[in-house]
């Protein structure tokens, strides 16, 4: 199966904050955001794996900053690596004023997904991921230890057996 690379994947997607997205404080309701984050990188998943995917885990959703009635959001989501069957996408939210002012990150996430057949809704092999720029080259090697804490978490994996968390802490 041939690499693919992550721009052939990448999609940004865009929504104006309207009254129903709001909390009675005036901001974006997390859950509708974390909502619109689902949909973008699960395209962004279901492009590189040429397959339907369900979403897996979403990690460390980060609520820096509150995006108002009126703003304007961009997510921005490209895979970071590919696993057997699974893919890992970030996911980074921008909000900016109608005038395209006042840009700012207000969010970010890690998700995963895993690509299913769609007769049978079981897991299938997917493309690995060609990273080509440094970040993306930072991005693509931090997922092997994302990926173990997300196995730990879920107790599918014994902190013991995480090689690649050993090796950042130094651990032998």
């Amino acid at each position: 199966m041939e690499a693919k690379k992550v721009a052939d994947s990448r999609t940004i997607m865009t929504e104006m904050i309207m009254p129903n997205d709001t909390n009675p404080l005036g901001n974006l309701m997390g859950g509708n955001l974390m909502r619109w984050m689902d949909i973008a990188a699960g395209i962004c998943a279901g492009k590189h794996c040429e397959r339907h995917v369900v979403t897996a885990s979403v990690d460390h959703v980060s609520f820096q900053k509150p995006i108002h009635l009126g703003d304007v959001i961009t997510i921005e989501t490209v895979v970071t690596r590919a696993f057997n069957s699974s893919v890992e996408v970030y996911v980074e939210v921008f909000s900016a004023d109608i005038k395209g002012k006042n840009n700012r990150l207000c969010n970010s996430a890690y998700f995963t997904f895993v690509a299913v057949d769609e007769a049978s809704k079981r897991p299938v092999k997917i493309p690995p991921v060609l990273p080509l720029s440094a970040d993306e080259q930072q991005q693509f090697e931090s997922a092997l230890r994302r990926r173990e804490v997300r196995l730990i978490l879920s107790k599918r994996m014994k902190p013991e057996e995480a090689k690649h968390l050993k090796e950042l802490f130094g651990a032998s």
